[in-house]
């Protein structure tokens, strides 16, 4: 046998092995190509279109969504199509239309939602994807407000997060080498105890959970527990977010990010056990800062402005404002003073208390519904 003969049947066991489509004359074997295409991985299959909603659709609470869609090829009629909405199934559809209209209770929380149609033909599957985003159906209104009582509050005082038990308010500062944990007596704003967090920590909000106190940090992601009764720190919590407002919601704790997202943490691994989206009826209402729950309801300073956001738990809604503009008067500022921030509740007495980043005053208010 030639060299080049043995070379020539040498490669084209390679070239079988290795390849299983050419010959050593470099002619395509077809049926070996046809086998080795058959077993390939990547079994797509394109069967639909979607057609409805459109891109960039708004929607409201309330209102119903129709997802449609239609078959790219006449000859190709998929077997059923699977409708699905924000990541659950709401329908299955094996005939003409392909459509399904999603009832008005289904649309009951603001945000970003996904809308999906999965297409099945003969075991094979195709999935299309939409996202709409669903404002409030309320258009809130804006409430003014009455002071009641004023109270001295400590000018050094950046105020982040801001409670009421039992005739005493509990505070959290924030600045870095000036964030605090403070017990403060409501009618003199005297500060009758004080926890100092480290330096490199920038404090944010607090809430009372029973007889421990909660408090996170804006960009560190660490938070801390403390006993109430002595201020020591009980454990480290830990989340991937900034730390903005905190407060307390049925046993679980409520944070917020600076956007407009809420997130309900499981207290005790600290865990996000679900979230809403804050919108009003115009779109997301973002920067929210300090919070409170007040009767059902989440209040939330809006960083940079007067106003309070009131927000409906369940669905992320903004079922008012309370514009509080004007609250602490002219005479009583300085070049320190900052924002509106800090929300109290007395659920006995029924009092809602308010004041701001190193304001001199604390208010007690009232809503003029």
């Amino acid at each position: 046998m030639s060299p080049g003969k043995m070379s020539c049947i040498v490669s084209q066991a390679l070239a079988f092995a290795l390849l299983g489509v050419f010959s050593c004359s470099g002619s395509k074997d077809q049926n070996v190509a046809k086998v080795a295409s058959t077993s390939s991985p990547a079994d797509t299959i394109k069967l639909i279109r979607i057609n409805s909603p459109g891109e960039k659709g708004f929607y409201r609470t309330g209102q119903q969504i129709e997802i449609a869609v239609s078959p790219v090829m006449k000859s190709r009629v998929p077997d059923s199509v699977v409708f699905s909405y924000n990541g659950k199934r709401v329908a299955t559809v094996v005939s003409e239309p392909w459509k399904y209209t999603i009832a008005p209770e289904l649309i009951s929380m603001t945000g970003k939602r996904s809308v999906k149609a999965t297409a099945w033909k003969e075991g094979r599957s195709q999935s299309v994807t939409r996202f709409v985003e669903v404002l409030s159906d309320i258009i809130p209104a804006r409430k003014g407000y009455r002071v009641v009582h004023s109270y001295p509050h400590s000018r050094d005082a950046f105020t982040q997060g801001l409670v009421f038990d039992k005739g005493l308010l509990y505070e959290g500062t924030g600045q870095e080498t000036g964030s605090s944990l403070r017990e403060v007596e409501l009618t003199s704003g005297k500060v009758l105890r004080q926890h100092n967090l480290e330096s490199s920590l920038f404090g944010e909000g607090i809430a009372l959970l029973g007889d421990r106190i909660f408090q996170v940090t804006w960009q560190n992601k660490v938070g801390f527990v403390y006993d109430k009764a002595t201020f020591r720190v009980l454990k480290k919590i830990y989340y991937p977010t900034q730390g903005w407002g905190l407060t307390t919601v049925n046993g679980s704790i409520v944070m917020g990010d600076g956007s407009n997202v809420l997130y309900f943490y499981e207290p005790e691994m600290f865990t996000v056990i679900s979230r809403i989206e804050v919108y009003d009826n115009e779109g997301p209402v973002s920067s929210l800062n300090e919070l409170e729950y007040i009767n059902g309801e989440i209040w939330a300073n809006i960083w940079m402005k007067d106003l309070i956001a009131r927000i409906d738990p369940s669905s992320g809604r903004v079922l008012s404002y309370v514009d509080l503009k004007g609250l602490l008067p002219d005479r009583e500022r300085n070049a320190d003073t900052d924002v509106l921030n800090g929300i109290a509740w007395d659920p006995e007495g029924k009092k809602i208390y308010v004041t701001g980043k190193k304001w001199p005053l604390l208010f007690e208010i009232s809503v003029i519904e």
